[in-house]
């Protein structure tokens, strides 16, 4: 930073205590990731064909230079000349850095009214990230005139591992795509794009020396649809794969933008494709078909020497084509059952002196590590790669929580933090009636934003060991290149700035703010991007009255004013304002929206609610719900509201194992003629419906007696068991869910507790 400047910036330090925050300054332009230091001053540079830039015959500088180039050029018609020597105004110029520039990745970007001036270490990413800082001030509009505003930013990234992971496996996304993929990592500065290559629904990256990984592996003939529970499958052939031209055509463009590609080979399990090219890979021998639905499967690679030389073979032409430092090897979700009974592994079991077939993963994964640093490499895996003791030079992906990381670093391995509970976006950032059909959870714009990467249990020295962390993308239900886009925007601008800027200086109300200005930019590049960002969280509470409830609307008031109707139309500008929560005690449906300067932001919101006699009744149970599955209480039962997906959320109640025995007390004597309850099927999920429901009655709560056995009803897909009955004057109605207690033989989960899970409880 120029030295005119570094009293100035002092002083300011000095009165506010730490570096500006980018909304406490009007104007303050909205850079993603938050810079570490960054000031505005008066006025303006213009950028026009009249501008040139300053710069040695560096490579790599180069190479920034030409991207930035080409850049204007796309979407401003406009390319600048490089010169040798400065003119006397209206350049940008890069300087060559001193010996105190510290950090390859840093940069000092200073706009002035006649000139802007860049410096980074030589031949590091810092030009390339102050360039994408200057195309984030330039404005989104074209027509514009590319007025930069004055600035001083001087900055530099918190962690060195700033990840992005796309699954190619599930479904595949040609080269063109991958290179958009990887400018929109670029445009966040993040520098680790991990491409997910084999898993068992495809092999995607050509191995010459054993073509049939891509003549049947690549291809599978047809692919699941729709929820996972329905296990329905069309017939239409699908695959792809990348040859090693390919491959080394986005390496290098990846790495034009500072980009390090980490390729993941998965090992020892999702490996059905692999073993359906070659089915000696396997303990079995027989011959598979490459997977067409999702899960994970029994059939992995054996522990015979022959696999394992297939697999150094298939790490001889891969490693080439990847010059970074790390290989991801996988390592998750290997199930050990044709381990046990296979006789070569039970083997190599006895001949390694191995405890048991988690060590002989061990074994495996080390084996590889082996290989793998023999060859200049280290691999990363899964944080399952710690079962029975962690490979010597092995890093650690913890994708589970956070708990595997923490052992790694205590073991001082190298970890990159991407637990699903914030770093997983194939799941739902808004309500799912809102959102495409996504495989489930909710991990919202704001949760990633709160993620901190190193956690407070490790010791100073430990947490060195956290490199970064990562987003993943897995691609089950992500079947388009713009649902990729939906999914990851704007989460991975949240992700970057938590990477990059230091915790004391993040601040969410100022990250919103810029984030919303940046959906300018994207519109410009063409992305696609989720609006979850206004969504309205909508939820029930309890009434003071019986047979009603009020519904609660909550959004972030920064971002608008909801409004809402209750007699089915859309709402609009002049719609109610909502002030306190909503009276509902009928039948009703609720839309809502939110509007800023009378413009519509995101979309409307639609909900129904049905009251009956059980609505905000008292409810007891026997047997309390699993913790993991009792976020709204006994009131979820009757909220008026029914789960609005047949998914896992917070309208189910769970019991693992046990009966459901709930007791609705009514607020007085009441005829009742039919009970209802609304109950959830999932075989593959260990969920199923109970075995039958009784329907008791009682008008004191102590002597009950019997309205009869439920029937399920499946009409019109809900899953409800139903009870008619004679009218009859009751206060007290005990339902009673019989658990199906172990699943049986032959059905996913065999011998573990069944589920049973409640959604609603309807009296009329």
């Amino acid at each position: 930073m120029k030295k005119r400047n570094s009293l100035l910036l002092s002083g300011l330090l000095a009165l506010c205590g730490a570096c500006f925050s980018q909304a406490a300054i009007p104007g303050i332009p909205t850079l993603i990731p938050k810079p570490q230091m960054i000031v505005q001053e008066k006025g303006s540079f213009l950028l026009s064909a009249n501008t040139t830039i300053v710069a040695s015959d560096t490579p790599s500088l180069q190479e920034d230079i030409a991207w930035f180039n080409d850049y204007l050029n796309r979407y401003y018609h406009l390319k600048l000349q490089v010169v040798a020597s400065a003119p006397k105004s209206n350049y940008i110029r890069f300087e060559e850095p001193g010996p105190e520039t510290a950090g390859n990745e840093s940069y000092e970007l200073d706009v002035e009214h006649t000139k802007i001036r860049i410096l980074a270490k030589a031949n590091g990413a810092g030009n390339f990230y102050a360039l994408q800082s200057l195309v984030q001030l330039l404005p989104a509009d074209p027509h514009k005139p590319l007025l930069v505003p004055c600035v001083q930013v001087n900055d530099a990234p918190r962690f060195q591992w700033r990840g992005m992971h796309l699954d190619v496996s599930r479904h595949f996304f040609p080269v063109s795509f991958v290179k958009r993929y990887i400018d929109l990592i670029a445009l966040y500065k993040m520098n680790t794009f991990h491409w997910h290559l084999t898993d068992d629904q495809g092999w995607r990256i050509e191995i010459k020396r054993y073509p049939e990984l891509t003549r049947t592996g690549s291809m599978r003939k047809g692919t699941m649809v729709g929820r996972y529970s329905n296990q329905e499958y069309d017939s239409i052939p699908y695959g792809g794969y990348y040859t090693q031209e390919e491959v080394k055509d986005v390496v290098a463009y990846a790495a034009k933008r500072h980009i390090t590609v980490v390729p993941e080979i998965e090992m020892p399990g999702h490996a059905v494709a692999a073993i359906a090219s070659y089915p000696w890979l396997s303990c079995t021998g027989k011959q598979l078909e490459v997977e067409r639905g999702w899960g994970v499967f029994e059939d992995v690679y054996c522990t015979k020497d022959s696999v394992f030389h297939f697999l150094e073979n298939v790490l001889d032409e891969v490693i080439p084509l990847f010059p970074g430092t790390y290989i991801h090897i996988g390592g998750d979700e290997s199930p050990k059952v044709r381990w046990k009974s296979c006789p070569v592994c039970q083997n190599v079991i006895r001949r390694e002196k191995l405890r048991d077939e988690h060590e002989l993963q061990s074994y495996f994964i080390k084996r590889i590590e082996t290989y793998v640093s023999s060859k200049g490499r280290r691999i990363i895996g899964w944080d399952e790669i710690l079962e029975g003791g962690l490979a010597p030079n092995a890093a650690v992906m913890s994708w589970q929580g956070q708990d595997g990381g923490i052992a790694a670093a205590k073991e001082k391995h190298p970890v990159v933090m991407s637990p699903v509970s914030h770093c997983y976006f194939d799941y739902y950032q808004a309500s799912p009636a809102s959102e495409p059909l996504a495989i489930g959870g909710y991990i919202p714009l704001e949760k990633v934003y709160a993620f901190e990467p190193v956690p407070e249990v490790l010791r100073p020295e430990e947490q060195a060991y956290v490199m970064g962390a990562q987003g993943n993308l897995w691609t089950e239900y992500v079947l388009s290149e713009k649902h990729v886009e939906h999914m990851v925007m704007p989460r991975m601008a949240a992700l970057a700035e938590v990477l990059w800027t230091p915790k004391d200086q993040r601040d969410e109300t100022d990250f919103l703010v810029r984030i919303q200005n940046h959906f300018q930019l994207l519109d410009l590049l063409g992305y696609t991007y989720a609006k979850s960002l206004y969504r309205i969280a909508a939820k029930t509470i309890p009434s003071d009255k019986a047979g009603s409830v009020n519904l609660e609307l909550k959004a972030n008031a920064m971002l608008g004013e909801i409004r809402y109707t209750t007699d089915g139309t859309e709402p609009g500008p002049d719609a109610a304002l909502y002030k306190e929560p909503i009276p509902i005690n009928k039948d009703l449906t609720v839309k809502s929206a939110l509007f800023k300067n009378r413009e519509m932001k995101g979309g409307v919101m639609s909900g129904s609610y049905h009251i009956n006699k059980a609505t905000n009744a008292s409810v007891s149970f026997k047997e309390a719900p699993h913790k993991s599955y009792s976020t709204g209480g006994a009131f979820t039962l009757v909220n008026g509201e029914a789960a609005s997906s047949p998914r896992i959320n917070e309208q189910w109640l769970g019991w693992n194992g046990n009966d459901m025995e709930a007791v609705i007390k009514l607020e007085r004597e009441e005829r009742v003629r039919e009970v209802e309850a609304g109950f959830l099927h999932e075989e593959l999920s260990w969920i199923y419906f109970p075995e039958r429901v009784d329907v008791l009655a009682s008008s004191d709560g102590i002597s009950y007696y019997s309205l009869g056995k439920a029937d399920i009803d499946l009409t019109n897909g809900k899953r409800f068991v139903k009870l008619r009955t004679d009218a009859r004057s009751v206060r007290y109605i005990k339902i009673i869910a019989k658990n199906r207690g172990k699943i049986p033989g032959g059905k996913p989960g065999a011998g573990e507790n069944a589920w049973l899970f409640c959604d609603e409880i309807i009296i009329r």
